[in-house]
């Protein structure tokens, strides 16, 4: 229901029923527990003419105006309000209205009030209802109402409150006060009074409204431009503040989404790919590998002149595939060829094309051709090659593995040409390559790249001993022979190791020494001069040493010696090392003989000099030497004369009586070995204490010194 209540001091101000029952709820009450007082109020009038007419209802609201908030209301407009909002209560009033007569402005679809709906009719207006709501024989309750139609506080009409949804009306039966006088009396009074306070329209206004007396306005205007000024600066500031932030997020957000562009995951691909001149690098640069080159020197032909070989009909090469240890310089090779060719050279990683996400790879190698085809001739470097390129399986746990070197297969040789597009594969690890990326028409041309020889190693030696302060009387070529194996970086490594000893001894130059230093270092690892070793385990080491180094220099075909030392480095507690007058392609059986009675030379000493008792442990890596030797002489090289020349490669396969029969011929050569290393070093007693000695005291020997050593001559003191 809506009410609308007019009075004198405003405007008519219409409101949801509702909201007034609820305020006032108190005055209802204090109303009702009096009615007998308003019953017989007409009474009383006329026994009691000079009685206040009002005396009742504002006792009865007395002691609430100011709970209410409405002690600021007069007399005269509280008589309004109740004479308005509850006009049955007034006991100048005549009796109810009949109905639709009623003060009150409602809008409801049942019956005015909770009795009419209940019982059919209306107490105070029974003869004015419809008949349809009427008996025809008065029940007892109808004859009991008739005379109580003057008593309006039993009439209990119907007020509906509507909440927007069921949440709504489930929690205000849990939120709404039990009691109705819990709402607080200012919001009360605010509500009664609202819109009777006037606007202040300026500052002046405002100090009037408020009764500021003169001698405070000034203060007061000033302190209220203060608030106002701080109250704006802070306005101002946090505005700032919120733009700045808002500017911050959006930077954050651009830069975001800029970044997963660049993802695989949003292209698919790298958005270009910049090719890279090597007009600095050529076949100069490149040491030791003369072969390989002079093969890639073809390549070079093609890309510099094409029309010179497609005149007679022929076609450049798909694909050239460089194969060879690490480090034996196949990046710098296919560098020289772009180089020398003047071409761009695009550098690619096998592993950049493998990503968590599916089809990048493949998006990588389609772009990575196209943009090559684009400036053909171009030379196109895929380095390990085996991690894109290795042999194709059904994997359910990677089932689109083989997208990306599909898409390499069809981009080498497809049905689309790539004439002018030469790629260069690199790999150390040929076997995992697939069948269908090493036939011709991919790579055509397979280099391989090996370890340098001897000579090799001397022209990479001194190609980066130019690059460094040397000693002219270094000779690169001793380096070089004590270097078998050597790899291209195991040389610029060395040379390097060497570079940095000389800085850390305050030289001025790089000499021998440091590089045989060097040498010894990658060999065998750092020496271990802190180690503490007693002068038993030394004189041991001596003599154990010694027994290698008289063998070896009294061997025919043993390896020369280098150098000789008793100092701690890596696992052993000395060394003696050999190098080779040349390599060694193939070796005979008197060379691999020498090499196990090298080996054995060790324990016979320990054995000859402190006895059968007192042999140590430091001859086992000599053992497993000599006995692998020993082993692929009878299994591999067919060098034994009883089970001639067939080779067992497993021997877990063969008869138990084959495996005995390996088993004893390496035991005869073993023992043979050791039988001639004794008789030499007991032949050979007084060079060997001579040595032992000299390492006692020098520590190390080289190859000359041991030499004068052996010949009885003194060494200079040092």
């Amino acid at each position: 229901m809506m009410f609308s209540l007019s009075m004198s001091v405003q405007p008519q101000v219409t409101l949801p029923l509702s909201h007034l029952i609820n305020i006032l709820h108190p005055l209802k009450s204090s109303v009702g527990s009096s009615s007998s007082v308003t019953c017989t109020s007409r009474k009383q009038k006329e026994h009691a003419p000079d009685a206040d007419p009002h005396r009742t209802e504002h006792a009865l609201s007395a002691g609430n105006l100011r709970e209410l908030g409405l002690s600021d209301l007069g007399k005269q407009q509280l008589d309004e309000l109740v004479s308005q909002v509850l006009p049955r209560l007034s006991p100048q009033e005549t009796p109810p209205p009949a109905w639709g007569q009623s003060p009150w402005r409602t809008s409801h679809l049942s019956s005015h009030s909770f009795f009419h709906n209940k019982h059919g009719f209306s107490l105070g207006a029974l003869p004015l209802m419809p008949p349809a709501y009427l008996n025809k024989h008065p029940s007892p309750l109808q004859t009991v109402c008739t005379e109580l139609r003057h008593w309006p506080v039993m009439f209990q009409n119907r007020g509906f409150k509507t909440l927007r949804t069921k949440t709504r009306r489930v929690q205000s039966a849990f939120e709404r006060p039990a009691d109705s006088e819990t709402f607080a009396p200012s919001f009360i009074k605010g509500f009664l009074t609202r819109g009777k306070g006037l606007d202040a329209d300026s500052l002046d206004g405002l100090v009037r409204n408020k009764n500021i007396p003169d001698g405070h306005q000034e203060a007061f205007k000033r302190g209220f431009a203060d608030g106002f000024l701080k109250a704006q600066a802070l306005t101002q500031r946090t505005q700032d503040s919120l733009r700045r932030t808002r500017l911050f997020l959006l930077v954050l957000l651009l830069v975001g989404l800029y970044g997963i562009s660049k993802t695989p995951f949003i292209s698919g691909l790298d958005s270009a790919v910049d090719p890279v001149q090597m007009k600095n690098v050529t076949f100069e640069h490149v040491k030791g590998v003369e072969e390989a080159k002079n093969e890639l020197q073809e390549v070079v032909e093609f890309l510099k002149n094409p029309q010179k070989f497609t005149a007679l009909g022929g076609k450049l090469p798909k694909g050239v595939l460089l194969v060879g240890p690490p480090g034996t310089g196949k990046t710098l090779l296919a560098r020289a060829v772009a180089g020398e060719a003047d071409v761009p050279f695009y550098y690619a990683s096998g592993s950049e094309f493998d990503e968590m996400f599916v089809g990048v790879g493949a998006s990588r190698i389609r772009n990575l051709f196209r943009e090559a085809k684009a400036n053909a001739p171009c030379v196109i470097f895929i380095d390990e090659l085996d991690s894109v390129g290795g042999k194709r399986i059904e994997s359910p746990m990677h089932p689109y593995s083989r997208q990306t070197i599909n898409q390499l297969l069809a981009e080498m040789d497809g049905f689309k040409p790539n004439e002018g597009v030469i790629i260069i594969g690199a790999t150390n690890f040929p076997e995992a390559l697939d069948n269908a990326l090493i036939r011709p028409g991919r790579f055509d041309m397979q280099v391989t790249v090996p370890k340098p020889d001897v000579k090799g190693r001397t022209e990479i030696l001194n190609w980066y001993l130019k690059k460094i302060k040397v000693d002219q009387a270094i000779e690169a070529n001793v380096i070089a022979r004590g270097t078998v194996g050597f790899s291209g970086a195991d040389l610029e490594n060395l040379v390097n190791q060497a570079a940095l000893k000389a800085a850390v001894d305050g030289k001025d130059i790089v000499t021998m020494k440091e590089l045989e230093f060097a040498k010894d270092k990658i060999l065998m690892g750092p020496e271990r001069r802190s180690a503490e070793v007693d002068q038993k385990n030394k004189l041991i080491t001596a003599y154990h040493e010694s027994g290698h180094a008289i063998v070896a220099y009294y061997t025919k075909d043993a390896m020369p010696i280098n150098k000789a030392t008793i100092m701690p480095r890596g696992p052993s507690l000395g060394h003696v090392s050999m190098l080779p007058e040349n390599d060694r392609w193939s070796e005979t059986r008197s060379q691999l003989l020498a090499q196990m009675d090298v080996s054995m030379g060790g324990r016979v000493a320990e054995e000859i000099i402190f006895g059968h008792e007192n042999i140590t442990t430091g001859a086992s890596s000599d053992f497993d030497s000599a006995t692998r030797i020993a082993k692929m002489m009878v299994t591999r090289y067919g060098m034994c004369e009883k089970l001639g020349v067939m080779t067992y490669s497993d021997l877990t396969t063969q008869s138990p009586e084959t495996q005995a029969a390996v088993e004893q011929e390496v035991r005869v050569l073993l023992k043979d070995s050791y039988e001639r290393a004794k008789s030499l070093l007991k032949s050979h007693a007084k060079e060997h204490k001579n040595l032992a000695d000299a390492l006692l005291m020098y520590e190390t020997l080289d190859a000359k010194e041991i030499q004068l050593v052996l010949e009885g001559k003194t060494l200079e003191t040092r």
